[in-house]
C-alpha cells in the first residue's frame, strides 16, 4: 500500500515521471494508494490561491482512485505524538499519522519534513531528490 502526499500531485501535475508511474499503477489497480483527507483540503486551497490548475478534476480523480483516509481521535492523537517527537509541523504530522494508519510501506512526498519519519518498513521517497 502506497500513500501519496499532497507534493506528489503538484509533482503528478508537473510530469514528474515517477509520480506518473506510481499514479498510473493505482489507476491499474496494480497498488493500493491511500491519500489522507488533509490533502483534498490542500488541493482545493492551491487552487484557490492559483498554484494549482483546475484542483476539481484533481480531487475528482483523488476520489475516484485512492482511499481518502478521513481523521479520527486516534489518529489525531498519533499525529499529536509525531509532530512533537519528530519536531514537524501539525498538518504534516497529520497528513503521515493518517497514512499509517492504513499501513502503507512507502509514502511518497516532496516536503522534507515528512522523511524525519524512519518507521519500520515504511519508506519515504521524496520525488524531488528522486530526479
Amino acid at each position: 500500500m502506497i500513500g501519496l502526499d499532497t507534493g506528489f500531485f503538484i509533482e503528478l501535475i508537473n510530469g514528474n515521471e515517477e509520480a506518473i508511474s506510481v499514479w498510473k499503477s493505482g489507476m491499474d489497480d496494480e497498488t493500493e494508494v491511500v491519500v489522507c483527507s488533509l490533502t483534498l483540503f490542500e488541493i482545493e486551497r492551491l487552487g484557490l490561491k492559483g498554484k494549482v490548475q483546475q484542483p476539481a478534476v484533481i480531487l475528482d480523480a483523488i476520489h475516484a482512485v485512492t482511499f481518502v483516509v478521513w481523521l479520527n481521535p486516534e489518529i489525531l492523537s498519533f499525529a499529536a505524538r509525531l509532530s512533537h517527537g519528530l519536531g514537524i509541523p501539525a498538518v504534516d504530522s497529520l497528513i503521515l499519522a493518517g497514512l499509517l494508519s492504513k499501513d502503507v510501506t512507502e509514502i511518497y512526498t516532496t516536503d522534507a519534513h515528512l522523511e524525519a519519519y524512519h518507521g519500520h518498513r515504511i519508506v519515504v521517497r521524496n520525488l524531488r531528490k528522486m530526479e
